[in-house]
């Protein structure tokens, strides 16, 4: 059993987050990670009213004890956001853990989420963002590497490298993550110096996830070679898995399309068209280079038990092979 500073503080029984994923981190799904021991995380931008977003929360509670979060989305987003409408519920419904993820930090929020006596994740992708959630208030700060699905930021630096570059900046816990879909992936993470390790495209492939089966099944097809980069060129780069869709809004890139033409061409309607039924080629859908290593559809469950067992037992065989004491 790996015991974390973040375990402790968020009172999880994994080192393992279930990443944030816009159209599929329902309530149901979020109480699925928990459950298995890991931390949910809810995507509070998929609700488009207050009534909706609480009752969101009222069923995960329905369906967990276990502690969960919520992610407050700073990305740009066809549909205007107003995060303070968000924050307006998270704190009536007293929840305790909030992430927030974007291109810039949430000045604006953080001194609600003290004052509500909230943890504060913050998602960044490089040391400068870290250092500076840091002194803001934040309590954990979250970073993937390039090989990562969704949004990637535009440093470019692999997991490898930017995991121990920031834990060496900060003095705040770290969760890391960036290909990470098994046991190897969070002793490797672990032993860069994070504590928890954040999981996306592995958690696509498990019973649970509420995407259609014909989409779970493409993805155990796919290797790591089957992504594609896409809206770099208005400076929100994003990872995705490579199919129609992607390959158009790349070509709508290489014409010189604006924001608003790309933004619909990457649009969250069409992914849940995708996730309903089963059409591969209709959307978009983040996806990060550890899809390589997908090959079958677990419970989330099954899934943590078997990433925990193959981390503990990576552990050991480094200590007995390769390790002499005197």
């Amino acid at each position: 059993m790996f015991e974390t500073r973040i375990t402790r503080k968020l009172g999880i029984r994994y080192p393992i987050i279930g990443g944030t994923m816009m159209s599929i981190s329902n309530a149901d799904f979020v109480a699925a990670i928990s459950n298995a021991g890991g931390l949910g995380i809810l995507a509070s931008a998929i609700y488009a009213s207050q009534e909706d977003f609480a009752a969101a929360i009222d069923r995960i509670r329905e369906l967990t004890d276990r502690p969960f979060a919520v992610n407050i989305n700073l990305f740009p987003a066809m549909r205007p956001i107003d995060n303070d409408q968000y924050m307006d519920v998270l704190v009536e419904k007293g929840v305790k853990i909030v992430e927030t993820s974007g291109h810039s930090a949430p000045e604006g929020l953080c001194q609600r989420f003290k004052d509500a006596g909230m943890t504060w994740i913050h998602k960044c992708v490089g040391v400068r963002y870290a250092r500076k959630v840091e002194s803001m208030g934040a309590d954990i700060v979250t970073v993937v590497g390039y090989e990562n699905g969704g949004a990637t930021g535009n440093l470019d630096i692999g997991t490898l490298v930017l995991v121990p570059t920031v834990r060496d900046a900060v003095g705040l816990p770290v969760i890391a993550g960036g290909g990470v879909t098994d046991g190897r992936g969070l002793a490797a993470v672990l032993a860069l110096g994070a504590e928890a390790v954040i999981v996306g495209t592995r958690l696509l492939a498990t019973v649970e996830c509420p995407i259609h089966e014909k989409v779970k099944q493409a993805l155990l097809q796919a290797t790591e070679v089957d992504t594609r980069l896409v809206l770099r060129s208005i400076g929100a780069t994003h990872r995705v898995w490579n199919n129609p869709a992607a390959e158009a809004c790349l070509e709508l890139e290489k014409a010189g399309a604006g924001l608003e033409e790309l933004i619909r061409a990457a649009s969250g309607e069409k992914a849940r068209l995708m996730y309903r039924t089963g059409d591969l080629e209709c959307g978009i859908m983040s996806c990060g280079q550890g899809v390589g290593l997908v090959r079958d559809v677990p419970t989330v469950a099954e899934l943590f038990e078997r990433m925990m067992a193959q981390a503990e037992a990576v552990v050991r065989r480094l200590s007995g092979d390769f390790v002499q004491w005197d």
